[in-house]
């Protein structure tokens, strides 16, 4: 073997050990940024089943779902992943989704989060990063700095016309979307167990 190929050789194979090495250490280092393990106590996952925010719209929608899955890695990565999925809901409507005090009226302190809309076919998917799990308003009650979980979800239809379809043309007209104007709660978590406290 000449000189020269001998130190190619000698090259390659401590290529291929310092590849291993690396590979090595990578593997047992994985996601050192943005993976961990979700402190004890608190769930990794929260799931919630909103429905319907009253009789009549239950009565006007009755195959609707709305499943809204939170993955809580604010811990990990600063925000939680909220991903809101729809079925069976008024076609082509947006709504907007916020996080509230209270599930039902008068709903107190809300968080306006984003928007999901239905296709043709009644069916709605979104994600939004947000802290979720720590969500709260702070505001001056007397002058004093008050604190109020935000522990509840609530989805408005977006625009004052998009529940017209089961309360007619008369329906109230209210401030839940960002012009001010929307039409009525659709959806809420009344029902279903509220997002875990912090």
């Amino acid at each position: 073997m000449s000189k020269h190929t001998f130190l190619v050789a000698v090259a390659v194979a401590i290529g291929v050990a310092a590849g291993i090495a690396g590979s090595h250490r990578a593997a047992a280092q994985p996601g050192e940024h943005d993976s961990g393990k979700v402190p004890p106590g608190k769930p990794e996952v929260v799931e919630l089943n909103l429905t319907p925010s009253s009789a009549q719209l239950a009565a006007c929608m009755p195959d609707a779902r709305v499943n809204v899955t939170v993955r809580l890695t604010t811990d990990v990565r600063g925000f939680d992943v909220f991903h809101v999925q729809g079925t069976g809901l008024p076609p082509n409507t947006t709504f907007t989704a916020f996080l509230i005090e209270q599930a039902g009226p008068p709903f107190g302190a809300a968080e306006y989060i984003g928007d999901f809309t239905s296709d043709d076919h009644g069916m709605a998917d979104n994600t939004f990063r947000l802290i979720v799990a720590e969500a709260f308003a702070s505001t001056l009650v007397d002058g004093h700095r008050v604190r109020v979980d935000l522990n509840q979800v609530g989805a408005w239809f977006a625009d004052p016309t998009g529940d017209d379809f089961c309360l007619g043309p008369d329906s109230p007209v209210t401030p839940f979307d960002g012009d001010n104007e929307a039409g009525v709660q659709a959806f809420n978590s009344a029902n279903t167990t509220p997002l875990p406290p912090p």
